[in-house]
């Protein structure tokens, strides 16, 4: 049950950064389109990773613009969650989405020549 609740906590918590984040308007921050991608609040609610990626503009840059605002973060989403304890936020880069773009792109320069089914039936024969 416990595990249950943590995990619409989670989901609560990445969808309403998500909206503060679409409102925020540090440079930093909405010029380098972030989203998203999940949140890991603790056990007691006094802590949560935010993992976020960055579609344009320099990674570190939006961190130094995250880790900055933060503050701001903390205190929208304890007005906009009903929570015990609003957790303090640290923030992670989410490679994910760029990894997958680079295997993508190797799968894509693979010369794959599709397998013909009557081929291989009549080498069977």
């Amino acid at each position: 049950m416990a595990k249950f609740r943590r995990n619409r906590i989670n989901d609560a918590v990445k969808e309403e950064l998500a909206q503060i984040i679409r409102d925020t308007k540090d440079p930093r921050i909405a010029d380098a389109f972030v989203s998203i991608t999940g949140a890991e609040v603790s056990g007691d609610l006094k802590f949560a990773k935010i993992f976020f990626s960055v579609m344009a503009g320099d990674k570190n840059e939006v961190l130094k613009g995250l880790k900055s605002a933060s503050g701001f973060f903390r205190s929208e989403l304890a007005r906009r969650l009903n929570l015990r304890q609003t957790p303090q936020l640290t923030f992670e880069y989410d490679g994910s989405a760029e990894y997958g773009a680079n295997i993508s792109r190797i799968l894509g320069t693979l010369d794959i020549q599709p397998i013909d089914d009557e081929e291989s039936d009549d080498d069977e024969a």
